[in-house]
C-alpha cells in the first residue's frame, strides 16, 4: 500500500477499517474538551463501556445475596476464574486448561519461579536480556539470593551489540549455548517494554530446551499485542499483566499459563494453597493438597471477583474480534504511523530515529534527536497522551481495538508544531 500523509487519506483507511466501531466500546480521557489520541495502551488500556455493565453485576450479587453469591450468582463466584480460561487460550495460544488468572505479574513469575528454577550445583544459572524490565532484575535477582547464589555469577545477561538499539536472535542463541549445561532457567520479556522489540520466543525457547533448561517467558508487553502460541512453541511457563493491550483496568489480575506437561503433578515443587485444589473436595478441608488438573492448581486464595470482571468484558471484545483482525490491522496502522513519522521529519530540523525493529508489535519507541522533555509537555497539553523514557525516547502505541489512521495523522500535525514552536 502506498500511504500519504494527509487527513483526507487516513480517513478512507478509517473507512475501510472494520475495527473502526470498537471505537466506540471504549471511553476515553479529554483534554481542552476533546477525546485525546491515546498512545499509551502499552501501560494501561482504554476502559472499555461494557465493564461497568459487569462490575455492577458483581455488586448486584453481591448486595442481593452476599455469602451466596458464590454459588447462586447468574456467574457464580466460586468459578468465575474459568469463564476467563478459553478467551485467554485464544489470544496466547493454548488450551484452556493451560491458562489461570490470579494474583498480579510478577507474584506469579515468583510462584512459577518455585516450580521451574531448581538449582544444583551444576546448574543453575538464569539467562534474561540486558536492561531487562526492573521488575523483572529485582525478582530474578531475589530468586538468586533466595537460593544462596550471587546474581554476579548466576544471572547471564544477553547484550545489544555496540552501536545497535535491539538484539540480534543469534547471539542471545549463542548464549544460551555458551552457558550450556549451567543454564538452568531462560527467562526474558516477549517484548522489550523500552524499544518495543518482539523476541524470536520460538526459536529462543527451542534453543533453551534443546541444553535442558526450562524456559518461561514474561509476556507483559505481548499478551493482546503479538501473535503467541505458547503450547506449540512447547514453553515451559509465561505469565503477563491483563491492564496494559488487555484493558482490564489498572493494577489488574495476571494471567498465567503453564504447559500441559507439567500439569496433574502431585511432586511438581509448587507453593500451594486451597483454591488449587481440586474442585471436588476443596470443601472438604482434607489435610493433603490434592492439585486440580489444569493450570488452576498454582492458584492460592479464592478470586479477587471485582477484578476479574473487568477482565472478563475485555475478553469478550477480543473474543468477537479475534487476534487475527487485531494484528491485521496492528501491522497497518503501525507502519502507518512509521510514515507518517518519516514525513514529518522531511518537514522540521529535528530528527527522528525509530529503535524499534522491523520485529515488533503495535509499538513505536522513537529518539527524538535535538528535541528535550518541552515535546512531550506539548504534546500531552495538546492532547496526544504518550510517554516519556530517558534520555528523549517517546513510546507510541497506535493499540487496534481504538486508535484510528486519522489519530495517526492528526498526531503528526500536532507534534510538527510542537517541534516548529521552539
Amino acid at each position: 500500500m502506498t500511504f500519504q500523509n494527509t487527513l483526507e487519506f487516513a480517513q478512507q483507511l478509517d473507512a475501510k477499517d472494520k475495527l473502526f466501531k470498537y471505537r466506540k466500546e471504549f471511553h476515553y480521557p479529554k483534554v481542552n474538551g476533546k477525546e485525546v489520541i491515546y498512545f499509551t495502551g502499552n501501560s494501561l488500556g482504554l476502559q472499555p463501556k461494557r465493564t461497568q455493565a459487569y462490575v455492577d453485576e458483581v455488586m448486584k450479587d453481591w448486595r442481593e445475596l452476599a455469602v451466596e453469591g458464590h454459588f447462586y450468582a447468574d456467574k457464580p463466584w466460586w468459578d468465575y476464574h474459568e469463564r476467563l480460561a478459553s478467551g485467554l487460550a485464544k489470544v496466547v495460544g493454548a488450551s484452556p486448561k493451560e491458562v489461570t488468572v490470579m494474583n498480579t505479574l510478577t507474584v506469579n513469575l515468583h510462584l512459577l519461579m518455585v516450580s521451574f528454577y531448581q538449582p544444583t550445583a551444576k546448574r543453575f544459572k538464569i539467562l534474561c536480556e540486558e536492561k531487562a524490565f526492573p521488575s523483572d532484575q529485582y525478582m530474578l535477582q531475589s530468586q538468586l539470593r533466595f537460593h544462596g547464589l550471587d546474581p554476579k555469577d548466576a544471572l547471564v545477561e544477553v547484550k545489544k551489540r555496540d552501536g545497535e538499539h535491539s538484539w540480534r536472535t543469534e547471539d542471545i542463541l549463542d548464549k544460551i549455548n555458551e552457558v550450556g549445561e549451567e543454564l538452568a532457567l531462560v527467562l526474558m520479556g516477549g517484548v522489550n517494554y523500552y524499544n518495543g522489540q518482539v523476541l524470536d520466543m520460538e526459536a529462543i525457547t527451542k534453543a533453551g530446551k534443546s541444553v535442558g533448561a526450562f524456559v518461561g517467558w514474561d509476556l507483559a508487553h505481548a499478551a493482546g499485542n503479538v501473535k503467541l502460541n505458547l503450547h506449540d512453541w512447547d514453553v515451559d511457563f509465561a505469565a503477563w499483566c491483563s491492564y496494559k493491550y488487555m484493558n482490564s483496568g489498572p493494577g489488574n489480575a495476571s494471567g498465567s499459563f503453564v504447559h500441559e506437561r507439567h500439569l496433574g503433578k502431585t511432586d511438581i515443587p509448587r507453593f500451594e494453597g486451597w483454591w488449587g485444589n481440586k474442585k471436588e473436595t476443596r470443601f472438604l478441608m482434607e489435610p493433603e493438597f490434592d492439585p486440580i488438573a489444569t493450570a488452576d492448581a498454582w492458584q492460592l486464595s479464592n478470586p479477587p471477583i471485582l477484578s476479574l470482571a473487568p477482565y472478563l468484558a475485555s475478553l469478550e471484545l477480543f473474543d468477537e474480534v479475534g487476534m487475527d483482525a487485531l494484528l491485521e490491522k496492528q501491522k497497518t496502522i503501525t507502519a502507518y504511523l512509521e510514515f507518517v513519522l518519516h514525513e514529518i521529519d522531511k518537514q522540521v530540523e529535528s530528527s527522528f530515529e525509530i529503535i524499534t525493529p522491523k520485529e515488533r508489535g503495535c509499538q513505536l519507541s522513537v529518539f527524538l534527536h535535538g528535541e528535550g522533555r518541552s515535546l512531550f509537555d506539548y504534546l500531552m497539553k495538546n492532547g496526544v497522551i504518550t510517554d516519556w523514557r530517558e534520555p528523549n525516547v517517546i513510546r507510541l502505541a497506535p493499540a487496534p481495538f481504538y486508535c484510528s489512521y486519522a489519530d495517526m495523522y492528526n498526531f503528526g500535525q500536532i507534534l510538527k508544531q510542537g517541534i516548529l514552536k521552539k
